[in-house]
């Protein structure tokens, strides 16, 4: 088994994410029993998934002597602003490399992430067309930040690395706990996809350290199947390599459902809306409308299809990304969503 005491690590949360049943919820839908995994209550400013993934990541920065944490992501990134809040928690600075994903998207007096980013005190901004190269950017960032005579430590996107992936290897580990506690066994894991893909490569890494098949289905935020699954399948053999786990992971555990993107990145959907919009008036919890609500939509869907037989209890991991809402309030307006 991988030991995770061997990795230096800051605790930002102090005790496991709930996890529990969505009863209303599940009766709403006619079909499984839908669980939630809550990790949108993880600690630092507002929760969400990388905040499993900062504990080792910020850690090694620390190690290394750094006083300055650099990070990119989009416009509304939740990776940066739990970077930002990190930096603030363990009193060093941060610089943000923002991409604009859409043409002239970045507002500087939005509200979300970009209103956070700002209370959490970020030092500096680089913003960015999309497609920039943002590996350079940062590392850029980083020679400046040395001129200036700082210690600068570069997170990569969504610090999504083998180091970081670590976090969710944990999670997986809490969610096996949890489910021996409360008897239940679950037949799938239904978890938002994006970015780096490194919650769902850590849950698979963490199904094999363990010994566990339950299937991990992610549902993409942007990118294409292919595209996502390999990105997954990657980060998960490097993850395996860095941890030295005697394991092998098949190309056909990973999978990527793109059917819910929608337009592309970002971009609202009328069935992330109903999602978000169900689980709030039958359980009153909120999702994301980037990640999360996507995700969702997509496990209503699957059930809808029939995947799931109503005797079934399936997981949906929450990655929080809650903040976001409140930049995307014009499609939950309106009155054609209501």
């Amino acid at each position: 088994m991988i030991d995770l005491d061997s990795y230096p690590r800051r605790r930002y949360t102090k005790d496991p994410t709930p996890l529990h049943a969505l009863p209303r919820f599940s009766e709403a839908l006619g079909g499984p029993t839908v669980h939630i995994k809550r990790d949108d209550l993880l600690g630092l400013a507002g929760g969400g998934n990388k905040t499993r993934k900062l504990e080792f990541v910020v850690a090694e920065a620390l190690a290394e002597g750094c006083d300055t944490l650099i990070t990119c992501g989009a416009t509304q990134s939740n990776h940066c602003r739990l970077t930002a809040s990190a930096a603030a928690l363990e009193g060093v600075r941060c610089r943000l490399a923002l991409e604009q994903r859409a043409p002239n998207i970045y507002d500087a007096e939005a509200s979300g992430n970009n209103l956070l980013y700002r209370a959490l005190d970020v030092e500096r901004f680089e913003i960015c067309d999309d497609g920039s190269d943002m590996d350079e950017v940062m590392h850029r960032m980083a020679a400046e930040a040395r001129d200036e005579g700082r210690r600068p430590h570069v997170i990569p996107l969504g610090a999504g690395s083998p180091r970081g992936v670590l976090g969710y290897i944990e999670c997986l580990r809490e969610i096996l706990a949890q489910a021996r506690v409360q008897d239940v066994r679950f037949d799938a894991i239904v978890t938002a996809a994006g970015g780096t893909g490194g919650t769902q490569a850590g849950l698979l890494v963490g199904l094999l350290d363990s010994g566990d098949a339950t299937p991990v289905i992610g549902i993409n935020s942007g990118a294409d199947r292919a595209t996502e699954e390999r990105r997954v399948f990657d980060l998960a053999r490097r993850t395996i390599e860095f941890s030295h786990l005697s394991a092998t992971l098949d190309v056909q555990q990973v999978e990527c459902l793109d059917a819910y993107v929608g337009d592309g990145y970002a971009q609202p959907t009328a069935a992330m809306i109903e999602a978000v919009q169900r689980l709030a008036r039958t359980e009153g919890v909120l999702l994301d409308p980037v990640y999360s609500g996507k995700a969702m939509a997509g496990l209503i869907d699957l059930v809808r299809q029939g995947r799931f037989r109503r005797d079934r209890h399936v997981l949906f991991l929450h990655t929080g990304g809650v903040p976001a809402l409140y930049h995307y309030a014009a499609p939950f307006l309106s009155k054609e969503t209501t």
